[in-house]
């Protein structure tokens, strides 16, 4: 516990302070002390819209958040002794801000109105890029070079008539980098010479067709491959400049009141009319914002500004469990967006960013974490309300029941959470919890990266629901611990795993305990069994059981006994995002499958002799074991191969030589449910 000491915190406050009401309380009262003197104006405001929230109207929240959040992020910085780090943050924006204002106001709308792309298409661009870097005085590469790049073109803007010259060629390398392959490729990895694509609803994925066996099909061109080794996450995420990007590309259209991503596009009404019904996207999905109506213009507008803690209390005010939203996870803003005939902005990479940020800040899980609990800009619930007294069954701990569970302790009420599955113990250190359920003293968090977990080691620890065994590694699942650790910290909390409703505990029984209420969040999805012969035959299963068993048994990792079979080829029957899922891991289980076959069987055959390991198999286990050790030694050749030419292992190619994955749809590509809702999963 000497954790505890390290954590110092300002204005007289413990860390236990932070998670009590009464220390809430009294929190929110000394910021409101700081407020005053800091700007007693901007104080008497929050006091007033405190007092009566429904008067202030959207615009007039909007304009009060804005203005509260840059304070908020001094005060934090204070209590939490990390204004030397928050303010290198705040630098570090800051130095990025030439690279959005050289993209919009040279790159965009002098160099690609200048040249076209037919007359880019002529340049020579390595002559450009010569001749542009004597210039800039190092090379145009990486996000150091596009900073050179920005900043001398700035600089040659306030004289234009003496750089006439230096900044023409500016413009026709931009011109070149944005609008040619070549340039593309360049600069795939940067962040300035990119522009908002025409948005084609036929064409949203560049496909391409080609015939296998005498069937036509779809594919993705190669420039679009992504290698992938196990199960690793897939997906990083952007990095700073990535989602100061999208804040910048955001033209902050709640100043308006037209932030349809919030609050959904309307179709125009009549005079007099009632609330005038949503529009609907060419493929008929509604169009209605984000479901928490988050503030996502005003975030983007604070964190454009370089605050990034202020951006982060925003987005807490709708949707404090941000961490199981964002990146991967949901895209109804991005849908909705002003932007509906270019590339929205990517609202969802932006807001994971953001937390990403503060997470990156000594004590940034404290910092996140106290957010859900204490926020001043939240005018109506600033402070957890006192005990209630009720006590509430949450069966089901996904995104539904966690969240859930979330509100209802904010709101003064006891919650129990119970799940099906076996629930693994987090450290007594970090979650203050005994594998037997007593509540003890727990350390602030310093760093939030000794939380995480490499994802292809991580085991399963049955918290989240679908989150945890129905999404893929495309998104970090550490994101989960993180939400666990919000809740299982709550005096009023309590967490048992391996509790089946119906079956261990019963409604009546539940009632019988002193439960005054119980919430339904076991789901709505099952298996979909397709009533077809054979349906259930040896080689056939339902795609989300391949997933569940994939993910909870282990087996995607090397080092469990776990045994789950799948030869190629592969089809999977289905046009939903569930397919495109089960799609991609079984590109990645088989070769782990395969290597871990060999693995054993020639650890076996050493020590036992290869009669024996085989004596007992059948004829069909026989023709199995023969594929795939051929196809393990086949793998383990192309990687040494790899190796000694210096190059990542062409294994998809030999996955794809044995039959490969096949998605298989009754309609069209653009009538399934993963393109019209969601075609960026399809398209990565």
């Amino acid at each position: 516990m000497a954790a505890f000491s390290m954590l110092q915190l300002g204005f007289g406050f413990s860390f236990r302070d932070l998670y009590s009401t009464a220390g809430l309380q009294r929190l929110d009262a000394v910021f409101g002390a700081w407020l005053g003197q800091a700007d007693a104006a901007l104080a008497a405001r929050l006091a007033s819209a405190r007092a009566d929230p429904d008067a202030l109207g959207r615009k007039g929240e909007s304009e009060l958040l804005i203005a509260l959040a840059p304070q908020l992020e001094d005060f934090l910085a204070q209590l939490f002794g990390v204004e030397s780090e928050v303010t290198a943050l705040q630098a570090a924006q800051h130095e990025l801000a030439p690279l959005f204002a050289c993209k919009r106001q040279v790159v965009q709308r002098k160099a690609l109105n200048k040249y076209k792309a037919d007359h880019a298409a002529g340049f020579d661009g390595d002559a450009l890029r010569a001749e542009l870097e004597a210039k800039l005085g190092e090379p145009l590469v990486g996000q150091r070079g596009e900073l050179a790049f920005a900043s001398h073109v700035g600089a040659w803007g306030r004289d234009e008539a003496a750089h006439a010259a230096d900044i023409d060629l500016a413009l026709r390398y931009a011109a070149w980098a944005v609008q040619t392959p070549a340039g593309k490729a360049r600069h795939k990895s940067g962040v300035l010479f990119k522009a908002p694509r025409k948005l084609d609803y036929l064409q949203l994925i560049p496909v391409e067709r080609e015939t296998r066996g005498g069937v036509d099909m779809w594919r993705l061109p190669d420039d679009h491959l992504r290698r992938r080794d196990g199960f690793a996450l897939t997906d990083p995420g952007a990095d700073l400049a990535g989602g100061l990007d999208q804040a910048h590309y955001c033209i902050w259209c709640h100043e308006q009141q037209k932030d349809s991503c919030s609050s959904g596009l309307h179709e125009k009404k009549p005079a007099n009319a009632g609330a005038a019904p949503f529009k609907k996207s060419p493929f008929g999905v509604t169009l209605a914002g984000c479901p928490l109506e988050e503030k996502i213009s005003e975030f983007h507008k604070l964190r454009a500004e370089g605050w990034a803690l202020g951006a982060l209390a925003v987005i807490c005010v709708d949707n404090p469990l941000v961490a199981a939203t964002g990146h991967r996870i949901c895209n109804d803003c991005m849908k909705s967006c002003i932007y509906q005939k270019q590339d929205p902005v990517d609202i969802p990479q932006s807001e994971t960013r953001v937390l990403k940020d503060v997470l990156a800040l000594p004590w940034g899980f404290e910092i996140y974490g106290l957010l859900t609990r204490w926020n001043p800009l939240h005018v109506r619930r600033p402070v957890p309300r006192e005990a209630t007294g009720k006590r509430v069954l949450v069966v089901g701990m996904g995104p539904a029941g966690f969240t859930l569970a979330h509100h209802l302790l904010n709101d003064g009420h006891t919650v129990v959470g119970i799940d099906g599955l076996k629930i693994e113990p987090l450290p007594v250190e970090q979650s203050g919890v005994t594998p037997f359920g007593t509540s003890v003293a727990f350390a602030p968090i310093r760093d939030s990266a000794s939380l995480r977990e490499p994802l292809e080691n991580r085991v399963m620890a049955g918290f989240g629901g679908v989150a945890e065994y129905g999404i893929t590694v495309r998104w970090d699942k550490n994101f989960l611990k993180l939400i666990r650790l919000l809740l299982e910290r709550r005096e009023r909390f309590a967490l048992h795993g391996g509790v089946r409703f119906g079956g261990t505990l019963t409604a009546e029984g539940a009632f019988g305990l002193g439960f005054d209420h119980i919430a339904l969040c076991a789901g709505a999805g099952r298996p979909t069994v397709l009533d077809l012969p054979n349906g259930l035959a040896n080689g056939v299963r339902t795609a989300s059981d391949f997933l569940m068993a994939l993910q909870l048994t282990g087996a995607a990792r090397r080092d469990p006994v776990a045994n789950m079979q799948l030869r190629l080829p592969a089809v999977i029957v289905g046009g939903g995002l569930t397919a495109i899922d089960t799609a991609t891991e079984s590109l990645a289980y088989y070769p782990v499958q395969v290597e871990k076959f060999l693995a054993r069987y020639e650890a076996l055959t050493l020590e036992q002799g290869r009669a024996a390991v085989e004596a007992t198999w059948s004829d069909d286990e026989r023709e199995i074991a023969q594929e795939f050790l051929g196809h393990a030694r086949a793998i383990r050749a192309e990687r040494a191969a790899a190796l000694a030419e210096a190059r990542p292992p062409r294994v998809l190619e030999l996955l794809q030589a044995w039959g490969g994955v096949t998605i298989a749809y009754r309609r069209r590509l653009i009538d399934s449910p993963s393109y019209t809702l969601n075609h960026e999963e399809v398209a990565k």
